[in-house]
């Protein structure tokens, strides 16, 4: 198999997106034409490729961090290697036709043979995130080729190598190249995409770029999936491993330079033991390495900080960034009305809630309008009992971030965190049309004949005897229906 990248046929930056939606259509009707399997074996070169040679994609990704080639093959090579897998063992079945039995078909369409089969949507627009380049953009993709779409991608801005890199992974292994076209990292591509008619979009951002991005698709009717902001919550329990939570949180606030949309900002904590945990964040966050943060990202920090503690919130871990870089900050003494624990802040900041109990922590978190995900550390029973009751598209228990990248499970948000999922068998699904195709076997069903008049009792009968509450309602509801559709024979032989 050679694996030399092929010249991917991108159009010039003058050329219309309506051009570029046009070859991707012509290529996608070719592609879902194809065997799931024969797309399938695609997905698998790419895949393999990704394992021998990542390098094009690990160097088109910014390393500005200690470590940072290690945590990019971490936390978006090997995901994305996984998640490709996940659909070479999996897509085939999620997307076989689906074939209904006779369990549950109402008896008044006896004769019928219903299929539910998944057909793909057609083009669908990745619009990606800065934060992981190329694990979400690349997952997103591998989908919506696996169910049958093409895929226009567009880059977060000073990404475009990333996404370059993305579209030749796929090319080198037999891809069409006009079923994955990189577009401008530009907001006015995105725009003249949807515009040209895109039949699906996939935004990952924030909530701000959703509602924009939503706006837009309202006047053309796009449906969409929206993964966006977050401003997660953990929930300590009274039973909690005090050094597992500390350890969790300095993960959770590091990694990936504390640019990921999961990553903890709030933490509610039993009130006696809120000084212990500040003990063990105070020793664990010492020696945090620093992260770079945008100048709009560190002037936003420096007034949600300020107005916390005019509030009477107390800065107990770090400082208030006053350079390009920072360590994790930590505030205690939180109100959970404050904006430092309502905004979806990219920056190491975490807010302390002091709380009496669970049904109280999960009164504040209900406060924040992000939900997103979550983490609750405790004794598994009652920590599982407590995730369960929570409002967020993911729930952890004793653990933070990395279990979410299964490639089995579903990844999505509510409330102002989005709508929709991506991932796991879900994600896929999401990415195609259900298609209901029932067969009536046999000769003309009577209900296609026209009403003769006096069928209430007819009808009323058949509803007794398929609903009523006990067995002697509906064995009258049954041998009513037999005088009705007596009688009714009697009246149609009278009749002729």
């Amino acid at each position: 198999m050679s694996t030399a990248a092929p010249t991917l046929r991108l159009l010039p930056a003058e050329a219309p997106v309506s051009q570029c939606i046009a070859h991707a259509r012509a290529a996608q009707a070719r592609w879902a034409s194809l065997p799931v399997a024969a797309r399938l074996r695609v997905l698998r070169r790419a895949r393999q490729i990704l394992a021998v040679d990542p390098h094009a994609l690990l160097n088109g990704i910014p390393a500005d961090r200690p470590h940072a080639h290690a945590e990019i093959l971490a936390s978006e090579i090997i995901p994305l290697a996984d998640a490709i897998k996940f659909l070479e063992k999996n897509a085939r079945r999620i997307l076989q036709p689906q074939r209904l039995g006779r369990r549950g078909r109402p008896g008044w369409l006896r004769g019928t043979a219903t299929t539910i089969q998944r057909d793909p949507l057609g083009v669908v627009l990745v619009i990606a995130p800065g934060n992981y380049p190329a694990f979400l953009p690349g997952v997103h993709a591998a989908h919506a080729l696996a169910a049958g779409n093409a895929v226009l991608l567009k880059p977060a801005p000073g990404t475009g190598a990333t996404a370059q890199a993305l579209a030749s992974l796929f090319t080198r292994a037999g891809l069409d190249p006009d079923l994955i076209r990189v577009l401008p990292d530009t907001v006015e591509a995105a725009q003249s995409a949807t515009a040209a008619g895109v039949d699906h979009v996939v935004l990952t951002g924030s909530a701000e770029t959703g509602r924009t991005v939503m706006r837009d698709l309202a006047t053309w009717c796009t449906p969409s999936t929206m993964e966006l902001s977050g401003c997660d919550a953990v929930f300590v329990r009274r039973d909690a491993d005090l050094d597992l939570v500390a350890q969790a949180l300095r993960f959770g606030l590091a990694f990936n330079g504390s640019r990921t949309c999961i990553a903890p900002r709030r933490a509610f904590v039993p009130h006696e033991r809120m000084d212990a945990l500040i003990d063990r964040l105070t020793t664990s966050l010492r020696d945090a390495d620093p992260v770079s943060l945008p100048q709009g990202t560190r002037n936003r920090l420096r007034g949600l900080v300020a107005s916390a503690q005019a509030g009477g919130a107390r800065l107990v871990v770090g400082q208030t960034p006053d350079a390009d870089t920072m360590t994790p900050i930590v505030l205690a003494g939180v109100d959970p009305a404050m904006g430092i624990a309502r905004s979806d802040v990219f920056a190491p900041v975490l807010s302390l809630i002091a709380v009496e109990n669970d049904n109280d922590a999960l009164d504040l978190a209900t406060r924040c309008p992000y939900a997103l995900g979550a983490s609750v550390f405790g004794s598994a029973p009652a920590s599982e009992a407590l995730a369960a009751r929570i409002d967020a598209g993911v729930v952890l228990v004793n653990d933070m971030i990395a279990p979410t990248a299964d490639p089995r499970v579903p990844f999505g948000g509510r409330r102002d965190s989005g709508f929709g999922v991506t991932r796991g068998a879900e994600g896929l699904l999401a990415l195609t049309a259900p298609k209901t195709v029932i067969t009536r076997r046999g000769g003309a069903p009577t209900h296609l004949q026209p009403l003769a008049g006096g069928e209430d009792g007819l009808f009323l009968a058949w509803l007794r005897a398929a609903h009523a509450s006990g067995p002697v309602q509906r064995i009258r509801g049954f041998l009513a229906l037999c005088r009705e559709g007596a009688r009714l024979a009697r009246r149609k032989k009278e009749e002729e």
